[in-house]
């Protein structure tokens, strides 16, 4: 299976947009419905999902996509912030930071290593952009993800809230320095 995947950074456009708001709210949904309010999930997808947002996404300079296709499905992503301020102090320059925001795979294709290549890709792109530190945010009670983010040597440097519809929630900040 992932011997046939193609990672790529995304088009900037209407298709990929859609794609991506149709891709998130499932896995995230797959990943988190579970464990939350069905209304509170409702709330975040639409918040965070939509056509326009993604669009909006896609359209930031500072952001990139990489999208993992097998023939022409989209079956995982990361989305990546150069400059991000996540766990970072008031007073300190964001120069040289990249935030793994999302990193998302089709339950079909979870343990196939998917997951490991696109955080791999991630990596490349933070050394392309001349970055020394990588960040990211994950739900405190995702032992799966934490696990992952440490076998690739994440460290926790803090924490900060989550708002899930109307849910406050603790996501761990994690940081790995290249």
């Amino acid at each position: 299976m992932i011997s046939s995947l193609r990672i790529a950074a995304a088009k900037r456009n209407a298709a990929t947009a859609a794609q991506l708001a149709d891709l998130g709210r499932e896995t995230f949904h797959e990943t988190f419905a579970a464990t939350n309010k069905p209304e509170d999930m409702a709330a975040y997808l639409a918040a965070t999902f939509g056509l326009e947002i993604q669009l909006t996404e896609l359209e930031d300079a500072d952001t990139i996509f990489l999208l993992a296709q097998a023939e022409q499905e989209i079956v995982g992503y990361a989305k990546l912030h150069v400059g991000s301020r996540l766990g970072l102090e008031p007073d300190k320059s964001p120069e040289h930071r990249l935030e793994i925001e999302r990193l998302y795979v089709r339950e079909a294709w979870t343990g196939t290593g998917l997951g490991a290549l696109l955080m791999r890709r991630a990596l490349e792109e933070a050394r392309a952009h001349n970055c020394r530190v990588v960040v990211l945010g994950v739900w405190e009670h995702n032992q799966r993800a934490l696990a992952f983010y440490q076998r690739f040597g994440f460290k926790q440097i803090g924490q900060h809230d989550f708002v899930l519809g109307t849910d406050v929630q603790t996501d761990l900040i994690l940081r790995k320095g290249l």
